[in-house]
């Protein structure tokens, strides 16, 4: 067993009444990779004895506690807790880079979905050691910055292959695999003769690395016909059901992604009220990407709205080399607290638990008794620094599974 003491504010995401809830001057107990108890401090001793059968009914000081074989004792030093980063919308396997395109934007060029055939095009041409590599830097970066559980996306490819490529190669790093083979219309493609292929035999050989399927349903990528033939496909092949929806104006991505059970409809850029409606009354997660509105200079999805209307919100990063290439959710927390409408408790719930939501997942995004033990020591007090210290490595230690993953 171990136990975190010393923690100055431990958000756990457990308390139904009162979901953005902190404890402070608090303690957590994890056992087998699992959170066996969090509470406050100096109910620890007790809670410890419980689970150890008496071998340590009475410890007193915590040096006591660090000499026994069966427990191991760290002390946090007064820094905050949070649950790790669930980020449930990512594009980590690809090639190429596309800095002159956001160069671009800076001085007034819109964002386009076209831009994506360019990745495409540098994707087919790397080689599978170089994406392996770049997956893997990618994933380093995310658990330095405190995220523990990730979506990725195939997309860039659009070949049968290469689509296969990029789900087994995501696969190796992640259990949320999804596939995206409707990301856009390849150059030179009919586009029924494509749609028919992502339906049939790209979906084949994509589905046995995969647990999602998405759909780019927007202007310049699918019709609102075309992205629910592609999702009734994948949902018939046994996969859940994501969106990428109402990005660049409104549209029919947010009823199409209800109206299915999606599991998330991902942007949530630009809504109209029966949108916030329809995502009020479904279990269907709204995700915004406020790191995309970063990079493209767009106007930021309005959180508050959704929020008090009833909507489960995410934040994600969707990072990719186009249109939000960071993986940075401290940067996205940041963003929704000050550009979204968003408090601070909110943003995190978003970035953890919503984010678990999103993904149908139970066991991460919070830190109560049996769920996994992915957590984050911020180097701060207070988890509110997240928001007031942008920009600033905050993660001074990150545990998954309760095995540390990333120190500094």
């Amino acid at each position: 067993m171990t136990l975190l003491t010393g923690i100055a504010e431990l958000t756990t995401n457990a308390d139904a009444a009162a979901p953005t809830a902190t404890i402070a001057d608090a303690a957590l107990l994890i056992e087998d990779g699992r959170v066996a108890w969090v509470g406050a401090a100096a109910d620890a001793e007790t809670a410890v004895a419980a689970r150890d059968g008496g071998r340590l009914s009475t410890f007193g000081a915590v040096t006591a506690v660090s000499r026994s074989e069966h427990l191991e004792v760290v002390d946090v030093g007064g820094r905050a807790v949070i649950p790790g980063f669930v980020d449930s919308h990512t594009h980590l396997v690809f090639g190429g880079d596309r800095a002159d395109e956001f160069e671009a934007r800076m001085t007034g060029t819109p964002y386009a979905a076209g831009g994506i055939r360019r990745t495409v095009a540098a994707t087919r041409a790397a080689d599978e050691d170089v994406l392996r590599s770049r997956l893997a830097g990618f994933v380093s970066e995310l658990h330095g910055q405190g995220t523990t559980t990730f979506e990725i996306k195939t997309g860039y490819d659009l070949t049968v292959a290469g689509e296969a490529r990029l789900a087994r190669l995501a696969a190796e790093v992640t259990e949320e695999v999804t596939y995206l083979g409707a990301h856009v219309v390849p150059e030179g493609a009919g586009r029924d003769d494509y749609v028919d292929l992502v339906c049939g035999p790209m979906l084949e050989a994509a589905r046995p690395h995969v647990r999602w399927i998405d759909v780019f349903c927007e202007s310049g990528a699918f019709t609102a016909a075309e992205s629910e033939r592609i999702l009734r496909a994948g949902a018939a092949a046994g996969l859940g059901v994501r969106v990428h929806g109402n990005q660049l104006g409104t549209g029919p991505g947010v009823e199409l992604a209800v109206r299915l059970g999606a599991a998330s409809v991902d942007h949530c850029t630009y809504l109209t009220d029966a949108d916030v409606a329809a995502l009020a009354a479904g279990d269907t997660v709204a995700t915004l990407l406020p790191g995309v509105e970063f990079s493209t200079r767009q106007p930021y999805p309005n959180a508050r709205r959704l929020l008090d209307a009833g909507v489960t919100v995410a934040l994600a990063s969707d990072c990719n080399p186009g249109s939000s290439f960071t993986s940075s959710m401290p940067l996205m927390i940041a963003l929704a607290v000050r550009e979204m409408g968003m408090t601070v408790g909110e943003a995190v719930w978003a970035a953890t638990a919503g984010g678990a939501r999103a993904l149908r997942r139970t066991d991460v995004g919070q830190l109560a008794p049996s769920a996994r033990a992915d957590l984050v020591v911020l180097d701060a007090p207070s988890r509110r620094h997240l928001a007031y210290r942008p920009g600033v490595p905050l993660v001074h230690r990150v545990y998954r599974g309760g095995e540390v993953i990333a120190a500094r």
